[in-house]
């Protein structure tokens, strides 16, 4: 069969058979008298191998490879396509959210839909310079919920930084990181509990205090400090427990001591404390610890504290609780 009759049957046009011919990719099996290509019936067969492994996207260095060399295994060929598959569904997938991003914003014109789209695309950057300066002009270009996205997938703490008070500027983007504390990454719950620490207003207050019964003792601390800070009294147990196990134990001992500025506070914040040093589990660097927080709790409840502490057996202890007494003027 000639080259021409081969291309009206096949669909493959005769310029795009001859630069397979100059790849190597197919040989014509014969010609004829006057020196014209002339195919074999495997030769066309091979053609269609070429456009069905073209149509699934792999290149004629990758077709020649499939169809030439014995150790170019068949599944080495389709997890090659997957992962190609992947990466091109992932990058549809975030430029849809990128337009979906932008109509979000209701744009009056072509020139703020570029320029929001050229935040975005900065914001995905490699380059984290580049990232730390979309950042910084994003306040009025991008909506809230991108900001908290691109808060919790920045590893760059520059370039996070830049962001949270982006977003803290925006005053939005709560949802977004109350979704990124169930993260099964511990890294993204951590940027998604700093960057609410840094949120003004109610909703994010009220997505830290479901945070103080996360399991992510990390989460719990975050949220702790900043609510304590806020004067919720509902931190209370989680900052007892940062003391206990010497994380942020001089802040944490800093906000029970705010928090404890009424009596009715006062006498329940010494009662955890105390609780936490009579637990079986408490060592001995904790149970100092709980001790010297007992010296920015005013009322009863720590005085008679520190005054049982005396006899205690660790004489660190024992010392520290006589030498807070005697501040008190209770010695």
């Amino acid at each position: 069969m000639l080259i021409g009759e081969v291309a009206r049957r096949s669909g493959v046009s005769a310029r795009m058979l001859r630069h397979y011919e100059s790849l190597g990719l197919v040989r014509p099996s014969g010609r004829t008298g006057s020196g014209y290509r002339e195919y074999s019936g495997e030769d066309i067969r091979r053609i269609f191998h070429i456009e069905s492994l073209r149509a699934m996207g792999l290149s004629l260095r990758e077709i020649g490879r499939a169809l030439d060399e014995p150790g170019f295994t068949p599944s080495a060929l389709v997890d090659d396509l997957i992962r190609r598959t992947r990466e091109r569904i992932a990058a549809e997938t975030e430029l849809l959210a990128r337009l979906h991003r932008v109509r979000a914003r209701e744009p009056a014109g072509w020139e703020e839909v570029l320029r929001v789209l050229a935040v975005l695309r900065a914001l995905g950057d490699e380059n984290a310079a580049a990232r730390h300066r979309a950042a910084l002009a994003s306040v009025d270009e991008v909506p809230a919920e991108v900001l908290a996205e691109a808060v919790l997938g920045e590893d760059d703490p520059c370039v996070a930084g830049a962001l949270q008070w982006a977003l803290a500027r925006s005053g939005g983007g709560t949802a977004p990181l109350a979704e990124g504390l169930g993260s099964p990454a511990a890294a993204v719950r951590e940027r998604a509990v700093r960057a609410l620490s840094e949120l003004p207003g109610k909703e994010a207050d009220a997505v830290l205090r479901d945070a103080l019964t996360s399991p992510d003792a990390v989460v719990r601390g975050h949220a702790a400090l900043t609510l304590g800070a806020r004067g919720e009294t509902a931190a209370a147990p989680a900052l007892v427990e940062l003391i206990a196990d010497g994380r942020n134990d001089t802040d944490a001992a800093d906000a029970l001591s705010v928090l404890a500025g009424e009596d009715a506070a006062s006498d329940r914040i010494a009662s955890l404390l105390v609780d936490r040093l009579g637990e079986d589990t408490t060592g001995a660097p904790a149970r100092g610890r709980l001790t010297q927080a007992l010296a920015g709790i005013a009322g009863a409840t720590a005085s008679r504290a520190l005054a049982g502490l005396l006899g205690d057996a660790d004489r660190a202890v024992a010392l520290t609780a006589a030498y807070l007494l005697q501040l008190r003027g209770e010695r």
